[in-house]
C-alpha cells in the first residue's frame, strides 16, 4: 500500500510530517480483512467453527500495531503514542458497548412477542398457562417506588443541606462516613433490615408493599444525599454572602437562593436514584413477596413488582414453558424502557431548570 506523506510548509515548527487522514481507516479495514481471511483458512483447515469475535479482536490488535509503527516511522514517537492510546481507548469503548448492544437486541427480540394489550391490562390471577399480563406488577412497582421516593427524598435532601450548610464538626464526618458505607451495602442487606424491623412489631412472615418501600429507601437515601450534597456545594458562596449582606436569614437563603440554583442537579440525582432502585429484585422478594392478584394497598398483604415478576415467571415455569418465558422477557423489556424513560426525564429536567446564562 503506497502512503503519501503530507509535508509541513517550510518555516513551521509546530508540526512535522503527517499521515493522510484516510490511512487509519484503510489500515483498519486491511487488518480486519486479513484477520477474517486468516481465521477462515484456519477454520477450513481444522474443521473448527469460525470465530468472528476472535477474528475481530486479532484484527483490532493488528491495527494498533501497524498504525503505531507507521506513525512512528512518519510522524514521530509522540504522534505514534497518541494514535496508539486513541485506538486503545476507542477499542475499550467498543468492547464495553458489545454486551450492552447484545442485551438490548436479546431483550427486544424476545420481549416483543408478548408486548401486547393483554400484557398491560390483565394480571396473572387464575392464569396457569398462556395469556395473562403484568398489570399487578406494574401497579406494585409504581406504588412501592413512589412510597420509597416519598421517604427518601426529604430525608436525603435535608441531610445534604445539613452537611453543606450547617455541618462542620465530628457529627458531619460521622454522617458522611455512614452515607458512604450505606452506598456500598448489598441490596439483600437492605431487604433483610426492613424485614427484621417490621417483623419485630408485626411478627415473622409479614409481607407488605410498605416494607419493600422501606428497603428501597435504604438504598435510595445515600444516593440522594451524595448527589444533592455535590450539587449544593457547586452553588457559589458569593450568592449566599449577598443574601446575608441584605439581612436574609440563613434558612430563607437556603430556601430562596441555594435550592433554586441547584434544583436541576438535585432533581437529576433523584431521578437517577429512582432508576437505580426500581429494578431491585432481592429486597422486594424478601419484603413484599409475590402474588398473582391485584393489590393497591401498601399496608395490606403481599404486592407484586416487575423485577420479582420477571424472576417468578422464569423460576416457576409451568406448561407450556414458552408462555412463562415470553412474559418474563416482556416484563424485562418494560423495565428497561422505564429506566430509559427516567433517565430521559432527568436530562430534560436538568435542561429545563438549568440556570439561565444569557438574556
Amino acid at each position: 500500500m503506497a502512503i503519501t506523506v503530507r509535508t509541513t510548509p517550510a518555516g513551521s515548527t509546530l508540526a512535522g510530517n503527517r499521515l493522510p487522514r484516510t490511512t487509519p481507516w484503510i489500515t483498519l479495514a486491511a487488518s480486519l480483512v486479513a484477520a477474517y481471511a486468516l481465521f477462515g483458512l484456519i477454520a477450513m483447515a481444522s474443521g473448527a467453527a469460525y470465530s468472528f469475535v476472535g477474528a475481530t479482536i486479532i484484527g483490532l490488535i493488528a491495527y494498533l500495531v501497524v498504525i503505531t509503527v507507521l506513525s512512528a516511522t512518519v510522524e514521530g514517537n509522540r504522534q505514534a503514542m497518541d494514535r496508539f492510546i486513541t485506538g486503545l481507548v476507542t477499542g475499550a469503548f467498543l468492547l464495553a458497548m458489545v454486551p450492552l448492544i447484545s442485551v438490548g437486541i436479546t431483550v427486544v427480540g424476545n420481549g416483543l412477542a408478548r408486548f401486547d394489550a393483554e400484557f398491560f391490562n390483565s394480571s396473572m390471577r387464575n392464569v396457569t398457562g398462556e395469556g395473562g399480563g403484568a398489570l399487578h406488577a406494574m401497579i406494585g412497582t409504581l406504588l412501592i417506588t413512589l412510597a420509597a421516593t416519598i421517604i427518601s427524598v426529604p430525608l436525603g435532601l435535608m441531610t445534604s443541606i445539613y452537611l453543606v450548610e450547617y455541618g462542620s464538626g465530628r457529627l458531619a464526618k460521622i454522617i458522611t462516613f455512614l452515607v458512604d458505607v450505606m452506598t456500598g451495602i448489598p441490596s439483600i442487606v437492605a431487604g433483610l433490615f426492613a424485614y427484621a424491623l417490621f417483623a419485630l412489631f408485626l411478627g415473622p412472615g409479614v409481607r407488605m408493599g410498605i416494607i419493600g418501600a422501606v428497603a428501597l429507601s435504604v438504598l435510595m437515601i445515600p444516593v440522594v444525599v451524595r448527589s444533592s450534597e455535590e450539587m449544593l456545594r457547586l452553588v457559589p458562596n458569593e450568592l449566599r454572602e449577598a443574601a446575608y449582606a441584605l439581612g436574609v436569614p440563613k434558612w430563607r437563603t437556603i430556601l430562596k437562593v441555594v435550592l433554586p440554583t441547584s434544583i436541576a442537579g438535585i432533581t437529576t440525582g433523584i431521578m437517577l436514584a429512582i432508576a437505580r432502585v426500581i429494578g431491585e429484585t432481592a429486597p422486594l422478594l424478601i419484603t413484599a413477596g409475590f402474588t398473582a392478584s391485584m393489590n393497591y394497598d401498601l399496608f395490606n398483604d403481599r404486592m407484586q413488582s416487575l423485577p420479582v415478576y420477571v424472576y417468578t415467571q422464569f423460576a416457576n415455569q409451568g406448561n407450556p414453558a414458552f408462555a412463562f418465558l415470553e412474559r418474563a422477557w416482556a416484563a424485562a423489556l418494560l423495565l428497561i424502557l422505564i429506566v430509559m424513560a427516567l433517565n430521559l426525564v432527568a436530562r430534560l429536567i436538568a435542561r429545563w431548570f438549568a440556570p439561565k446564562t444569557g438574556r
